[in-house]
């Protein structure tokens, strides 16, 4: 099978798309997973990261794939398309207009604005984290729309949406703005809610995303497999059901993982249990060591799911009367991939760290669909 063709047939593929994608910082492609279950055509995607870039080929094709620097992007190869999406990372934007033009902190920022006035799209897309809402970085990119170098997108609209709110089971708080020359742009309005309010669905939950997944992992390592991209040999490709990985944790680890119900943390270990750091910090961190609930959307997944010394990330199943019916372990990579909504089709590349970042640092591809949409109605 040709290299373009490898992975689950993309919806484009199957329905005929008459939008036209560039997903620039591209990851793995969570949110071109999104843009894709809405029909979008991806033309072009960079990713410098080997097999992050070697997941997304796996799962969208090889041909329109570029594993490089954005840098090395010439103008002449960029398409034009309909819409640009894209996460350039967020230092170095306020250095967008410094007196030295070479500062490599303002080079991902400028090639992103490169690329978008190449590809002259009607519509592009900037996601981030939370915090980049409130940042002089952000600040700077509201001048370049309003009286620079980005002013033909005149209409535009940003806010912090929570994953949560468009269905996916995780509380995952993202900074998204979308930009256009065509027409008015609205963000996609929150299908999901906690208390169920205004007509919206209740929030997914830890239990419907996790529904059917055994308890057992299947294994601690992932298969002996290695495949060809880019000209370099990279491990995979993985199926997400060859992701159930579990670890080898301390018999003291387990012991305190068995002492934290759902919901729970640090703070329930008994005293013989916490380690000095923590016994010496009353305050903060409080869902370190965390327990997720099976009826709530879990918290962030971050790239270091597999650890729970970082974050709410042991598996939600715990009962307080009968112990033989507790699941102590953090949640797989497979769990932490569906908690991302990911397609169960989806395809991997890399060892488990490399696996783990690709998780963490997506746009939850449910999310990226609703954004996908609200792109798609200011389109001509």
């Amino acid at each position: 099978m040709p290299k373009a063709d490898r992975g689950p047939q993309t919806t484009s593929t199957v329905l005929g798309s008459s939008h036209t994608l560039i997903d620039l910082f591209a990851g793995c492609g969570g949110m071109t997973a999104g843009f894709v279950a809405e029909g979008f055509e991806p033309r072009l995607s960079v990713e410098w990261d080997l097999p992050a870039a070697a997941t997304y080929a796996a799962n969208f094709g090889e041909a329109h794939t570029r594993h490089c620097d954005i840098a090395d992007i010439a103008d002449g190869a960029i398409p034009q398309v309909d819409v640009v999406i894209g996460g350039p990372p967020c230092q170095g934007f306020s250095n967008l207009g410094s007196k030295d033009p070479n500062d490599p902190r303002n080079k991902l920022w400028k090639e992103y604005l490169r690329v978008v006035l190449a590809a002259e799209p009607q519509v592009f897309v900037v996601e981030n984290v939370d915090r980049f809402a409130k940042s002089a970085e952000f600040a700077l990119l509201r001048e370049e729309l309003t009286t620079g170098s980005l002013r033909r997108w005149k209409h535009f609209d940003h806010a912090v949406l929570n994953a949560a709110d468009y269905g996916v089971p995780q509380r995952r708080q993202r900074t998204i703005l979308v930009a256009s020359r065509v027409g008015p742009v609205a963000l996609p309005k929150p299908t999901h809610s906690r208390d169920a309010a205004d007509d919206r669905l209740p929030w997914a939950t830890v239990r419907e995303a996790l529904s059917g997944v055994p308890f057992n992992p299947i294994g601690v390592d992932l298969p002996d497999s290695r495949d060809q991209f880019f000209g370099e040999r990279v491990p995979g490709v993985f199926k997400s059901n060859e992701l159930h990985l579990g670890r080898r944790p301390t018999q003291r680890s387990l012991e305190r993982y068995d002492h934290v119900p759902p919901g729970g943390g640090r703070f329930d270990l008994p005293p013989h249990l916490l380690p000095r750091c923590w016994a010496e910090k009353p305050t903060g961190t409080t869902d370190v060591m965390g327990r997720m609930r099976w009826e709530a959307p879990s918290l962030t997944i971050r790239t270091e799911f597999f650890k729970p010394e970082k974050g709410q990330y042991l598996h939600p199943q715990w009962d307080r009367d009968r112990p033989e019916h507790r699941v102590n372990r953090v949640i797989t990579h497979r769990e932490a991939a569906l908690l991302q909504t990911f397609p169960e089709d989806f395809l991997w590349c890399g060892n488990k760290t490399d696996i783990a970042r690709q998780i963490g640092n997506a746009v939850p591809t449910r999310l990226a669909a609703a954004i996908a949409r609200a792109a798609k109605d200011t389109l001509r």
